[in-house]
């Protein structure tokens, strides 16, 4: 295991820029790679399927907006739909239209609380390019219930308002670029179909 925690759930918040990130990210996953991901990123609210359409073409795994009491599966990107906050239960998704939180709905710390309660040390947190500070609180909480956190290098960013707030919240996060963001989820997703055997 190399004494690294083995990813049961990885949630990446974004914004500002986050479109072409992800892109990078999900290209350079491995093709082994089957951890159910999500991805929360801030889009309007009349936005249509363009990032699922866009996402999926550099990527086998299914990428889906979640339904509500959608379960939580290996092999799936899932995306939190324009205008609902998602949140991680015991084996399944919620949806919610809740005030929004820091003017975002979806909010990406809302998913990132969730999910640390949720499966505490299998969670990994992934904050990459934004124009503010949405999922440093959440990434501190993932932390806090012994998951992993990782934020894109502010100089790689596009915006690196985001990713800075995350690491003022969490000094001690892995700071990656997107490719080694990719590498370093697929070693992880490894470990966790190695202590399956």
């Amino acid at each position: 295991m190399h004494g690294r925690p083995a990813a049961e759930i990885v949630v990446i918040g974004t914004s500002w820029g986050g479109l072409h990130a992800l892109r990078t990210l999900v290209s350079a996953l491995p093709a082994d790679y089957r951890v159910p991901t999500v991805i929360v990123q801030h889009r309007h609210r009349q936005s249509d399927g363009l990032l699922r359409t866009l996402l999926q073409e550099h990527t086998t795994m299914i990428v889906c907006e979640v339904e509500d009491k959608q379960p939580i599966l290996p092999d799936y990107l899932f995306l939190a739909p324009a205008d609902y906050h998602l949140l991680v239960e015991d084996g399944h998704f919620s949806l919610s239209v809740d005030e929004p939180v820091r003017y975002s709905r979806p909010s990406i710390d809302v998913t990132f609380v969730s999910a640390a309660d949720s499966f505490g040390t299998g969670a990994v947190g992934v904050v990459l390019t934004g124009a503010n500070a949405d999922g440093a609180a959440g990434l501190a909480r993932i932390v806090e219930r012994g998951g992993t956190a990782i934020v894109q290098a502010p100089e790689t960013a596009e915006s690196p308002v985001m990713p800075r707030a995350a690491l003022d919240a969490v000094p001690g996060a892995q700071v990656l670029t997107l490719p080694e963001i990719g590498q370093v989820l697929g070693e992880m997703a490894r470990d966790v179909e190695a202590g399956r055997r």
